[in-house]
């Protein structure tokens, strides 16, 4: 989507039009352009298809370098998840040929009113907003804020212009920067000179509290000013917090106490978003529906907490429901669940335990403590309903997955949380009826996490556990055979052998990696000129842990449906290297595990798929394949059955893999008649 040529002209009029053929600005219809913002122009329009209203941002940008700079700065933006939030639904690049300007359009919710629309038409009418109001979108700011800094997001150019849009939180200040003074009023002194810490976004707060409280008394011109001299004369703050009384501002002594530590000049010297939360919210009088204020209520002391939780599980669900806003009564409450034992916890299944988890995970989700402990129980509960309660996999239900998920994406980067969600995902998905299944499969993949697994496994290599669950997700995710998106998985199989060449040794990452590989065979995921690499990979893995029995089913399978499609892939396993050949590593299989018909089926097809190329017969002849061809027909004719169900491809009627009429039990036919 990088629009212009690569050699980083614009292209004249002449050559493109207005926008590129077919690039993502042709689904929108432009409907009316907003007022400007503080980066760029505003548009309102509507999708073709839904007519579902969007707005677009569109910041003009120098060049091609300085659009994919600033695209890439924003692309983390795409994943941020929540409810006050107007978050990007999409980021692209386009070239305006009739103005030959190269623009980066941010696609973002639409949203009728802006505070400063808000604000304007008070000062119009010198009406004092709403305190009910007021009070709510400033819990929901608070709410949206604390959230960001809780990710390392800073706003940087927080005003009222826009429903709070935070497009601007890129690590390159002199990208995208506001050049329009009143724009910049708005801006913390030390940000006009691009120092940015979370305090800037503070006193770009307290601003816009300033002009919310002041719009009955002051018109936009005299308030940009007061703005303008906050920055030198903090004194003039006095006057105002003086007029407000006077003239009777609902909650002026509230913002008496918050505005002057909220506009101080030095950052150091400013409050927190949790000192205005307690000033406002906790010592204050102020009410908001923004439920995560109760993160801040005063805590409960631990010695009561303890006293509280030494009952049963009935009483400590109790505790946890009376107390949902204290964080630390939860995590405490959730810490002695942990350590009781299976039959008092109500084991193999309690849903009533398992909603209340999930709900604190909801009231509590950026605090990591509480996402860790929650995490950590239900992977327990889930465990051990997979082993003792099958029924159980009705109950593994959206909340769950929705829950976790929500988790993951509030702490993207903490390995910790990385492999629980992980493995609470996989089991999830895997345990859901066949529908369900793919519907959660589905979902999860509309939502990034393949992206994000590939990612991880690349960035996380030094992290076993992080490997070990990721590939287990990923297999969970491949087995239904739907695949909303097949390009990402075409890094895998060189992901999957830089994680087998860091750790050689290791018998459940190859388990982990045999999976994958073969449920990538069978979607057609595995690009020709990797087979090669993949059927070493297997055999490696073979060769290190034949006890493993999931394991030798599935790199079996694996190699079977690589060699069944590539006569490459057929001579890659007969082939003499320093390891031996594949041969020979058929035999050891078959002796350690010829009284198990699984592993004996997938054996016996992969010397089928063998057999069919003329080339490798003389191989298997002279590698004494045949006695053991022989025997497997004779003890296990029974198990070959024709629709070889082990090798259907997920998601495909039976007969999708192998070919109609390419049966273990008819192929080893062939290859005992072979003379």
């Amino acid at each position: 989507m990088l629009g212009p040529e690569s050699d980083g002209r614009r292209p004249t009029q002449g050559e493109r039009g207005p926008g590129y053929p077919g690039e993502p600005m042709d689904k929108y219809q432009v409907l009316y352009q907003l007022n400007p913002g503080a980066l760029g122009v505003n548009l309102v329009v509507e999708e073709m298809e839904t007519k579902v209203k969007r707005v677009i941002k569109q910041v003009e940008c120098m060049d091609d370098h300085e659009a994919s700079q600033a695209l890439e700065e924003l692309m983390p933006l795409l994943k941020l998840r929540h409810a006050h939030i107007s978050v990007y639904r999409e980021l692209f690049i386009t070239w305006n040929g009739e103005i030959s300007s190269l623009y980066l359009c941010l696609v973002m919710e639409f949203n009728k009113l802006s505070f400063q629309e808000v604000i304007e038409d008070k000062r119009k009418a010198k009406e004092i907003i709403d305190s009910k109001w007021m009070q709510n979108v400033l819990g929901q700011v608070l709410d949206a804020l604390e959230y960001l800094h809780h990710l390392d997001i800073v706003h940087r150019w927080m005003g009222p212009l826009t429903s709070l849009d935070w497009s601007e939180g890129l690590r390159d200040p002199t990208l995208l920067l506001p050049t329009d003074p009143f724009h910049k009023s708005w801006m913390a002194p030390e940000a006009l000179n691009f120092s940015f810490s979370q305090k800037s976004d503070i006193w770009s707060l307290g601003c816009i509290i300033l002009d919310m409280t002041s719009c009955s008394f002051m018109d936009s011109t005299e308030a940009m000013y007061l703005r303008k001299s906050l920055r030198q004369s903090p004194g003039s703050l006095e006057t105002i917090l003086k007029t407000m009384e006077e003239k009777q501002i609902p909650d002026a002594e509230t913002f008496g106490n918050l505005l002057p530590g909220m506009l101080q000049i030095d950052p150091s010297d400013r409050i927190t978003i949790k000192d205005v939360v307690h000033i406002t919210f906790v010592s204050g009088s102020f009410k908001s529906s923004c439920i995560s204020l109760t993160l801040y209520r005063e805590t409960v002391p631990a010695s009561i907490t303890d006293m509280l939780l030494e009952g049963n599980v009935a009483s400590i669900l109790e505790v946890m429901q009376n107390f949902s806003g204290w964080p630390e009564v939860q995590f405490r409450a959730m810490r002695r669940l942990l350590k009781m034992p299976a039959d008092q916890l109500g084991l193999p299944w309690c849903p009533e335990l398992v909603e209340v988890v999930v709900t604190t995970m909801q009231l509590h989700d950026r605090v990591l403590d509480i996402q860790l402990c929650a995490c950590s129980l239900l992977l327990h509960l889930l465990g051990q309903a997979m082993v003792h309660h099958p029924e159980a996999k009705a109950l593994c239900n959206q909340a769950i997955t929705s829950a976790v998920l929500s988790a993951l994406w509030s702490y993207p980067e903490e390995d910790s949380l990385l492999v629980l969600v992980y493995s609470l995902l996989a089991i999830t998905t895997t345990q859901e009826s066949e529908s369900e299944s793919e519907s959660v499969s589905e979902e999860l993949q509309n939502a990034g996490l393949l992206e994000h697994i590939l990612e991880h496994l690349n960035s996380s290599l030094e992290s076993r556990d992080v490997c070990v669950s990721g590939l287990g997700l990923l297999w969970a995710l491949l087995l239904d055979g739907i695949i909303v998106n097949k390009a990402p998985l075409e890094k895998v199989p060189d992901l999957i052998s830089q994680v087998l060449a860091t750790y050689p040794a290791d018998g459940e990452m190859a388990e982990a990696s045999c999976g994958v590989f073969w449920l990538l065979s069978l979607l057609g995921c595995i690009k020709e000129q990797q087979f090669e690499q993949v059927v070493a990979l297997l055999l490696q893995s073979i060769r290190l842990c034949q006890n493993r029995v999931l394991l030798v089913n599935n790199a079996y399978r694996g190699l079977a449906s690589l060699v069944e499609v590539s006569e490459l892939a057929a001579f890659k396993v007969v082939v003499q290297e320093e390891g031996g050949s594949g041969l020979s590593l058929v035999k050891e299989t078959y002796q350690l595990h010829k009284d198990d018909p699984e592993v004996v089926e997938n054996v016996g097809m992969l010397l089928v798929h063998l057999a069919s190329y003329e080339e490798i017969l003389p191989e298997l002849v002279s590698s004494s394949m045949k006695a053991l061809v022989q025997e497997i027909k004779e003890r296990f004719t029974s198990s070959l059955v024709s629709d070889s169900s082990a090798f259907s491809k997920p998601g495909l009627p039976p007969g999708g893999s192998p070919q109609p009429g390419c049966t273990a039990s008819g192929g080893l036919e062939q290859m005992i008649a072979w003379n």
